[in-house]
């Protein structure tokens, strides 16, 4: 599959965390970009319309990332979830990939890392 045809779901309670990954993920050649800026609101878009990939950030409200993380797999279990955050412990991280979580990227954004996470799950 390429970028271009891909789905990719934000989630990020930060509207300038969201719109900062948007705009980096569109200049790699995405299209198709959905956002989310909590935890159960990701949840019931990726339930909706799933996505090729999903970028959660690790502390919000409603729902947590590794709890949304934690239900889309149980029931999408191929799903791609990237977790991203700033302030994650280890801990957290770690209950995040034990949750199904594929991969984690550290805030602030490197386009250099979020470039690879993308070319390596898209054709390009």
């Amino acid at each position: 599959m390429k970028l271009e045809d891909a789905k990719i779901l934000i989630c990020d309670d930060s509207i300038l965390a969201r719109k900062q990954l948007k705009t980096m993920i569109s200049s790699f050649g995405a299209c198709s970009v959905i956002e989310a800026e909590n935890g159960q609101e990701a949840i019931d878009k990726y339930n909706e319309e799933p996505a090729d990939i999903v970028f959660l950030d690790i502390v919000m409200p409603v729902k947590d990332g590794v709890t949304a993380t934690r239900e889309i797999v149980a029931q999408h279990p191929s799903a791609v979830i990237i977790i991203a955050s700033s302030i994650g412990t280890k801990e957290q991280l770690k209950n995040a990939i034990e949750a199904g979580a594929r991969d984690f990227i550290q805030k602030p954004f490197s386009a250099h890392n979020i470039q690879r996470i993308v070319e390596a799950r898209f054709d390009h």
